[in-house]
């Protein structure tokens, strides 16, 4: 980066003493979350990372371990653990939220995330969405999986028009619009082979009937949709309100063979000041 942070200024008492690290370090963790979560490098016209591969290879393990330990202290601030959202979904969806960002696919000072963490029942709340800005869950919800995903748990994921399942990967919010189940969120997949064609899917956020408590007790789970995550009918026009225009979306699954290139944890790393 051009220009020198209050971090980079920091360097030389990092490396005067081991103690004055441990002093400094809180510091460091409170700056991160007070400000953008990175500073966001440039992009290309074509909007892919302008990262070349010896930046890459450049990158020491203690920046690495600095940005897990800043991820960490995200986490901590957020309140998160408490919230029921797992640090290991919650690194993932972080991470593609950084290289996102770098990418320009969404808006370089966004800091709203939701995460979905369908490892979890869908009796279970296991919809989050996230303020990286004030460091506050805003919303923690039930959430529908797809009809042909499973029944309690959410075992089979498609990106076929017509599978009725969902689909995981990371999305970026488009606008709303009024359709067959009222206010409805567009969803821009970005993952190819595992959500690119939800546009075409018409996979959007929307509210259900079907998403309630007094469906589970009479049922045992959740209703199910045709892949898009349904929300509960009290809950889902303020999410809207909150996630619409360009926040992003992460779907996570773990043991199905899901894989992304934003989950690199290097080039997001590369964003964030370096660390000696």
């Amino acid at each position: 980066m051009e220009t020198t942070s209050i971090i980079q200024r920091l360097r030389p008492l990092r490396r005067t003493t081991r103690p004055a690290t441990r002093r400094v370090l809180p510091f460091l963790a409170a700056l991160f979350l007070a400000t953008p979560l990175a500073g966001s490098l440039p992009s290309s016209a074509a909007g892919t990372s302008r990262l070349e591969g010896n930046e890459v290879a450049a990158l020491t393990p203690g920046h690495v371990a600095g940005f897990d330990a800043r991820l960490r202290a995200q986490y901590a601030a957020l309140g998160a653990e408490q919230q029921g959202l797992r640090y290991a979904v919650f690194e993932q969806a972080l991470t593609g939220f950084l290289n996102l960002r770098q990418q320009g696919k969404v808006p370089a000072q966004q800091q709203r995330l939701a995460v979905i963490d369908f490892d979890l029942p869908s009796s279970e709340k296991r919809f989050w969405v996230l303020d990286l800005a004030t460091n506050q869950v805003l919303y923690r919800s039930l959430v529908a999986h797809g009809n042909n995903s499973g029944q309690l748990d959410a075992t089979q994921f498609s990106n076929t028009n017509g599978s009725n399942a969902s689909s995981l990967g990371f999305y970026v919010t488009g606008s709303e619009y009024v359709g067959k189940h009222g206010r409805s969120l567009r969803l821009n997949g970005l993952d190819p082979g595992f959500n690119d064609q939800a546009a075409a899917r018409a996979i959007v956020v929307h509210g259900a009937g079907y998403v309630s408590e007094d469906f589970i007790k009479q049922n045992g789970r959740l209703g199910r949709s045709q892949g898009c995550p349904a929300l509960p009918l009290d809950l889902y026009a303020p999410i809207i309100d909150t996630l619409k225009g360009g926040a992003g979306l992460f779907m996570h699954k773990s043991g199905v063979g899901y894989s992304s290139p934003y989950l690199s944890e290097q080039q997001a790393s590369a964003a964030l000041p370096a660390f000696s």
